[in-house]
């Protein structure tokens, strides 16, 4: 067996199954969960159209590079999400199963285990970054976040040393689970370090569409041309239509950047076999080409945050974030303590802020916070918010 698939920690989502053991939840309540960042709002009928309009493609091999027609709609989103006029279909993009696939893949692709790699993640994170990491046979370093910023990752706290052996960093924003959205000064700063030390930037944008300001989020593809770097080097960003289009089980996602990277990236996934079918390209040439549907999608995000928002403000150290569909929230005490307490008194289900981060320096950034996931529908919301409102109330009370 790969003796890395040891150097691996359990998910997030197994260790909270672990934490629940032997918890009986009050029956008096029905089940809640806030845990899973699974979108739960309707599948469009239009994509299912698409899709199952589009069974013929079972009968053919799908090619690793996707239909060009796919590869246009890309181009188009890209063009009028971010206004990148320019962007080469055929080499500074590829399709992919989803975005948690192809940030696995691309570190596999990227790394080079012999010349003592590191792999720089911000911290808290998703997890998916350093198992890449681990498996590609690097060494996982958390960049240190600022809770004062929004737990904002503090690159200038990252030693010149391991700079210097970093062959790839993942960056995410709008962040999992924060929700901070970088701004151009801190893409500026990130592109310097690469130009100096050579690694190279995965942009993880998944939630880009779902943000409560007037201004989108700031992609990775957008600020590089923003800064004059026409060509994207050592840069690809990762997107995905989970999130956007509410299509989790549809698994599709595009990449795009630097086309040295995609060149690579193409010819590992030839052999990995990571085709995407020709059913599934059909639904998602139908997603990426609407603009209607996640304008309507992220509205309901917004009345649902404007909700749920200050009602847990009363009791939790909690704020609307600049993206994402995530709360994160500050609690009095231990966050595990606070998940299983909830569950067994209100059965309602939170992920503990630290099984999202790790220890470094002393100090696990995610400990004493909690990541509420506003995947359900309002009226389920506000219920799960009004409960956790008592339990805290209560728990205020009793100690």
């Amino acid at each position: 067996m790969n003796p890395l698939l040891s150097r691996l920690q359990p998910y997030p989502f197994e260790r909270l199954r672990q934490l629940f053991a032997g918890v009986t939840p009050n029956p008096a309540y029905r089940p809640i969960s806030l845990g899973i960042g699974e979108p739960k709002h309707a599948t469009p009928e239009f994509i299912k159209e698409a899709l199952t309009g589009s069974l013929a493609g079972l009968s053919v091999y799908p090619a690793t590079a996707g239909e060009p027609k796919l590869r246009e709609a890309f181009r188009h989103w890209l063009q009028v999400r971010y206004g990148l006029l320019g962007v080469d279909a055929n080499t500074q993009m590829l399709p992919v199963n989803g975005s948690r696939e192809a940030l696995f893949a691309f570190a596999q692709t990227v790394i080079d285990p012999t010349r003592d790699a590191v792999v720089v993640c911000p911290n808290p994170f998703y997890q998916i970054y350093e198992g890449a990491a681990l498996l590609a046979g690097a060494q996982a370093y958390y960049a240190p976040s600022d809770p004062a910023r929004n737990f904002a990752v503090d690159w200038d706290a990252v030693p010149t040393e391991i700079w210097n052996r970093t062959q790839l960093i993942f960056v995410c924003s709008p962040g999992n689970p924060t929700g901070a959205v970088m701004p151009l000064e801190e893409w500026k700063k990130l592109f310097e370090l690469s130009d100096r030390h050579g690694f190279v930037i995965a942009s993880d944008e998944c939630y880009s569409e779902i943000y409560f300001g007037d201004t989108p989020p700031l992609g990775g593809l957008e600020a590089a041309r923003k800064l004059g770097r026409t060509e994207f080097p050592r840069l690809v960003s990762f997107t995905s239509l989970s999130k956007r289009s509410n299509v989790p089980g549809l698994r599709s996602g595009f990449v795009a950047g630097d086309s040295a990277c995609i060149k690579q990236f193409l010819l590992y996934r030839t052999y990995h076999g990571s085709a995407m079918s020709p059913v599934v390209q059909a639904a998602s040439v139908a997603a990426w080409n609407d603009e209607a549907h996640v304008a309507a999608n992220r509205e309901q995000y917004r009345r649902k945050f404007a909700e749920v928002t200050p009602l847990l403000a009363q009791v939790l150290d909690v704020r609307l974030p600049d993206a994402s569909f995530y709360l994160w929230a500050g609690v009095k005490g231990s966050d595990t303590e606070f998940a299983r307490e909830l569950l067994s008194q209100y059965n309602v289900t939170v992920l503990p802020g630290s099984y999202l981060a790790r220890e470094a320096g002393g100090t696990n950034p995610g400990a004493g916070r909690v990541r509420l996931a506003l995947v359900a529908d309002t009226a389920e919301c506000v219920e799960a918010a009004q409960r956790i409102v008592q339990f805290v109330r209560k728990s205020e009370v009793t100690s």
